[in-house]
């Protein structure tokens, strides 16, 4: 039986605040030029996993001896964590031509399945590689996509999370290698320093997901500082009081028509029936690999109503607009408002339908009709979430009249 997936604090301040951390047996990319603090950001999350009595494996083609110093820089006592067996540093030869297979690319397949046999052999609960780029460095494509695709699953399905260390992909070949492991991503982290800049100047860090982490795209400055480590200027506005439940973020832009909830924040959750299709195949594809559920909500006008307070389809969208929570994805599709919400809570449906009854000052049980559908095994994409509405919708039709 799937249980659903958790997220844990990954020691990277922009992705705790913003997304509330990674995902269990998730599987991120963080890419940089050289000296933009890739390694000094892999440590903090290996300390992180170190802080929570969890085992990080730490693969690296430099010594352990400058690594620790590297650590150092920012007051990490890295020889203490491996003395622990809680940072487990394995270091790894960079690939070079050999004879014994008959082309390169057949010598980096075999090189990634030997990872797995060492992850194996260690059992860790999270993984660094830094970085993996001259392992992936395949003139094919396509056996590029085999092996690295092989290797993640191997990974996730022992539920260990992953962050790959990659270089700022320049040349086109690079950026054509690039695409194939970001399509294997839950998420990227990228930072980007400006070259030949004085020490102190920030660079800036941006965080996209691919698969879950429906909060979206956030950006900040970030700052190298001694004995610190990698810090940001990112902002929270608020913090929710409710568990699991991510904070609001100042980089979300108000969208046009915004309406003010009950909270007292500025809705801009309101998507296009395209952008809203995507966030619900990601939330599908996440269910797939992880079982986190979530709840579609279909309200609209009840054509059967005999109530005589009367309501309009605009007064039925501003409920909905207020009474939603700033996590929650709403789309209007013809006389039909679809409200995504990242939880499977049956409380938390009935606590958001009752907020939109109070906003219609009572006439919401007479005059809306509401459908309710949790993500099931049979659902692949969006397109089968809406089917399945409209079928329902003609049997609760068929029942009404």
């Amino acid at each position: 039986m799937k249980k659903s997936v958790q997220l844990f604090l990954s020691g990277i301040p922009i992705v705790d605040s913003a997304w509330g951390g990674f995902y269990h047996g998730g599987t991120y990319l963080l890419v940089g030029e050289k000296k933009s603090g890739k390694t000094l950001l892999s440590l903090q999350y290996a300390v992180e996993t170190a802080k929570s009595k969890e085992v990080c494996l730490y693969f690296t083609s430099s010594r352990p001896k400058d690594l620790m110093i590297h650590a150092a820089s920012i007051d990490i006592d890295l020889e203490n964590y491996i003395n622990q067996n809680s940072i487990i540093v394995v270091r790894v030869a960079h690939p070079t031509e050999t004879t014994e297979f008959k082309t390169r690319d057949e010598f980096l397949g075999d090189y990634l399945q030997d990872i797995i046999s060492v992850i194996k052999q260690y059992r860790p609960t999270r993984i660094i590689f830094d970085e993996i780029t001259p392992y992936v460095e395949f003139e094919n494509l396509n056996l590029l996509r085999d092996s690295f695709g092989s290797m993640i699953e191997s990974i996730e399905d022992l539920g260990i999370t992953s962050l790959f260390i990659l270089r700022e992909p320049a040349a086109q070949s690079s950026k054509m290698i690039f695409n194939v492991l970001n399509s294997y991503a839950t998420g990227i982290i990228q930072l980007h320093k400006p070259e030949d800049s004085e020490e102190q100047k920030p660079g800036v860090i941006d965080i996209t997901p691919n698969i879950g982490h429906t909060e979206g795209k956030f950006k900040a400055n970030y700052f190298i500082e001694p004995y610190k480590g990698i810090t940001t200027d990112f902002k929270i506005t608020k913090r929710s009081t409710r568990d699991n439940i991510l904070p609001d973020i100042t980089e979300i832009q108000p969208a046009k028509n915004n309406i003010t909830n009950s909270a007292g924040y500025i809705t801009p959750n309101i998507y296009s029936i395209n952008d809203f299709k995507l966030i619900v195949n990601n939330q599908i594809a996440l269910y797939k690999t992880t079982g986190q559920m979530f709840t579609i909500l279909s309200l609209r006008i009840n054509p059967f109503s005999t109530s005589l307070n009367k309501i309009t389809f605009d007064h039925l969208s501003n409920s909905v607009l207020v009474s939603a929570h700033k996590k929650d994805k709403i789309c209007t599709i013809g006389e039909k408002i679809y409200v995504l919400i990242t939880k499977s809570d049956d409380t938390i449906i009935d606590e958001f339908i009752s907020k939109v009854h109070k906003q219609l000052n009572g006439g919401g049980s007479s005059n809306v009709s509401y459908l309710m559908l949790k993500v099931n095994s049979a659902m692949n994409n969006a397109d089968d979430v809406f089917s399945e509405f409209e079928r329902e919708a003609a049997r609760t039709q068929l029942s009404q009249r």
